[in-house]
């Protein structure tokens, strides 16, 4: 399969938008859980959802840029990065300690992993923000909200582009072609023998979203 570079700077609502590709293999930062040999997969490009949602997030509310690696050094430095990826409670709360959550005007409360829809609604509609699973394994921010038609849509940045994903794709209300990649699928032989779009910005109805960590504006 062939990929992007490491990011795509788009424009949407006025704003200037660094969107992660979390599929391009050059992010090779070791995001590995201490005390356990690093293995393969335990970089940036395989285990690092959970920090392009936080820099997603950051880039969102000042258009600042921050540094993937030294996030994903931070959240390994304080017990940030668990056995399956980011322990996103761990990451927030020394975030918070750090006073990195202040500097972007969010507080966090420690109501992580909840599965609570209107409590998350109440929360964005109170200008705060949230990270969140859309499928098992795979975090995302969750950046805005809105109202179509009765239905409650949250706006998604996805450094995996999920919305050609089975578990996702169903529920997404509107993309963002801006955001939109195509990949190339390739065999052996080198021979290109499927095309597909995809995109890492998306409105989703807010029933998708599971397990999602709170940010409260402050």
């Amino acid at each position: 399969m062939e990929y992007t570079g490491k990011w795509q700077m788009i424009e949407y609502k006025g704003k200037q938008l660094r969107l992660c590709n979390q599929s391009c293999p050059d992010w090779t930062h070791m995001y590995n859980y201490p005390g356990i040999p690093i293995e393969e997969d335990d970089d940036l490009h395989r285990a690092g959802c959970g920090i392009f949602s936080v820099i997603h997030l950051i880039d969102w509310i000042t258009g600042e840029k921050d540094d993937v690696d030294e996030l994903a050094q931070f959240s390994m430095d304080n017990g940030g990065r668990g056995t399956d990826g980011t322990d996103r409670p761990v990451l927030l709360q020394a975030m918070e300690d750090a006073g990195r959550l202040k500097k972007i005007g969010l507080h966090y409360a420690g109501d992580g992993h909840q599965n609570d829809h209107e409590a998350l609604w109440d929360v964005l509609e109170k200008g705060g923000y949230a990270l969140t699973n859309l499928r098992v394994g795979h975090i995302v921010a969750v950046v805005d909200h809105r109202v179509v038609d009765g239905e409650r849509q949250l706006l998604i940045m996805d450094s995996a582009r999920d919305s050609m994903n089975n578990a996702v794709r169903g529920n997404i209300a509107e993309v963002i072609p801006q955001s939109r990649v195509c990949a190339r699928f390739k065999n052996l032989r080198g021979v290109v023998t499927f095309e597909g779009y995809h995109y890492g910005m998306f409105w989703v109805k807010l029933e998708q979203t599971s397990d999602f960590d709170l940010l409260h504006k402050i």
